[in-house]
């Protein structure tokens, strides 16, 4: 446990030494709780079994963050809560779970043909 925590460390550490050069300099909002909570939505939203699920939990929360700070931006922390606590409890397994779950359906309804001997 001690060797994955400290391999852990060094990656965090090198992702920050590589992250200042990008960036150019780094401020302390960067570290908000408010960043920390939409990652672990873009997780629970797009399914924390898949990769691409992440990806689409990404996609998802950062367009719903565009709209939703056009419209009330106080408000943003807000919602996160909300759907963080609809995603938990309507979609366990986040929208790659609603996908597989769907195309399994799908296959169901349609079993494959038998060859012609």
């Amino acid at each position: 446990q001690l060797f994955v925590f400290v391999v852990s460390a060094m990656l965090a550490g090198l992702a920050g030494a590589l992250y200042v050069p990008q960036v150019g300099i780094i401020n302390p909002s960067e570290f908000s709780p408010l960043f920390s909570i939409e990652i672990v939505l873009w997780v629970a939203l797009g399914g924390r079994a898949t990769l691409y699920g992440a990806v689409i939990g990404a996609i998802l929360v950062n367009y719903a963050k565009t709209i939703f700070t056009g419209i009330m931006p106080d408000a943003w922390l807000f919602a996160l809560g909300a759907l963080f606590v609809l995603v938990t409890v309507l979609l366990p397994k986040g929208v790659a779970g609603l996908l597989g779950h769907l195309k399994r359906r799908k296959e169901d309804d349609h079993p494959p043909k038998e060859a012609a001997a």
